[in-house]
């Protein structure tokens, strides 16, 4: 089921084909196994949140097609829960210093393999391995699920994750990450 994906959108049902078509634009698109997703490998994945941005104000119409649209800023293959967890962990340790003394949660849209992975589970052991790496560092962090700093995003379609993580800015602009 993996492919080499770096975006994953989810889409409205009456409005599959659209998005696909507007996906397309800016990356291969292919159908995921589950409904209304898609996955996307875009040359560059970060990029793709300005285009559709300045795609959707000039033309607002789009989000009735695209309810959400995650880059990866790492991504990866999977067989395992020990497997995924440690190199979720080797992907967030980087970004430890990014969250000293910030308020953060972690969401995990997971697609698949419910028997290897809980998200709930997996989003309370990336968040120790940060709040554990913060407090090492002197700054610790913190979680909030209110208005907080920074959202860790972990999407996973089949045995392929995507992470990232989005500034209270960054949700802001781009409303279509919704990491929720």
């Amino acid at each position: 089921m993996s492919a080499d994906w770096n975006a994953v959108a989810t889409v409205h049902s009456e409005g599959y084909r659209d998005a696909r078509k507007i996906l397309a634009a800016y990356g291969r698109v292919r159908p995921a196994a589950f409904f209304n997703v898609l996955t996307i490998t875009a040359e560059d994945p970060l990029a793709l949140l300005d285009q559709l941005d300045q795609l959707a104000a000039a033309q607002p119409g789009i989000m009735n097609f695209i309810s959400r649209v995650v880059p990866a800023k790492a991504a990866f293959d999977f067989s395992s829960r020990e497997a995924f967890e440690r190199q979720a962990r080797e992907v967030v340790l980087a970004w430890a210093p990014d969250l000293r003394g910030k308020s953060f949660y972690v969401r995990m849209h997971r697609r698949g393999l419910g028997e290897i992975l809980e998200s709930r589970a997996e989003e309370r052991f990336i968040a120790d391995v940060l709040l554990d790496a913060t407090r090492e560092m002197g700054e610790p962090a913190r979680i909030s699920f209110e208005d907080p700093d920074v959202v860790l995003s972990i999407e996973t379609v089949g045995d392929r994750a995507g992470l990232s993580f989005w500034t209270r800015e960054d949700l802001r602009r781009y409303p279509f990450l919704r990491p929720d």
